[in-house]
C-alpha cells in the first residue's frame, strides 16, 4: 500500500481524526502553553498532557507501520502497541478528571473518539488475523 492509498484507509483517516482532536485537548489542559516544544514538565498536567499529543501521534505512526509493512510481527506488534496506546489515552483522561479539570465535556469527546477508533480498530485488526491484508 503506498502512501497516498493510506488516506483512502478509514483507520488512518480515524488515526488522524484522534491524533488532532488529543491535540488539542493536550494543548487546552496543560499549564505550559509551550509544551509542544518537549522540554522539561513542570506539573502532573502537562506530564499527561505530554503522554497524551506523544501516545496519540504515535497511535498514528504504528497504524501506517501495520498498513504498510509486509512483515506479519511487525503488524502483529504495531496492533498491539494500538492497543495499549488507546487503553493509555482514556487513562490519561481518568487522570486529567481526577486532577480537578472542570471542562469533562472535552474528556467526553476524547473518550468518544477513543470509543469510535477502537470499534473500527477491533475490525481493522481482525482483516489481519484473517489474513486479508
Amino acid at each position: 500500500m503506498e502512501r497516498h492509498s493510506l488516506n483512502s484507509l478509514g483507520i488512518y483517516r480515524k488515526s488522524l481524526a484522534l491524533r488532532d482532536l488529543s491535540e488539542a485537548v493536550a494543548q487546552y489542559f496543560s499549564y505550559n502553553k509551550d509544551f509542544l516544544s518537549l522540554r522539561k514538565i513542570g506539573s502532573f498536567r502537562d506530564d499527561i498532557s505530554q503522554s497524551l499529543l506523544i501516545d496519540a501521534e504515535q497511535i498514528t505512526k504504528e497504524v501506517e507501520l501495520a498498513a504498510l509493512s509486509n512483515s506479519y510481527s511487525v503488524r502483529m506488534r504495531s496492533l498491539t502497541f494500538i492497543n495499549i496506546m488507546t487503553r493509555n489515552i482514556l487513562a490519561y483522561c481518568n487522570g486529567l478528571e481526577r486532577d480537578g479539570v472542570k471542562e469533562k465535556e472535552y474528556l467526553n469527546l476524547l473518550r468518544k473518539e477513543i470509543k469510535t477508533f477502537r470499534h473500527s480498530f477491533k475490525k481493522w485488526r481482525k482483516s489481519f488475523q484473517n489474513g486479508n491484508d
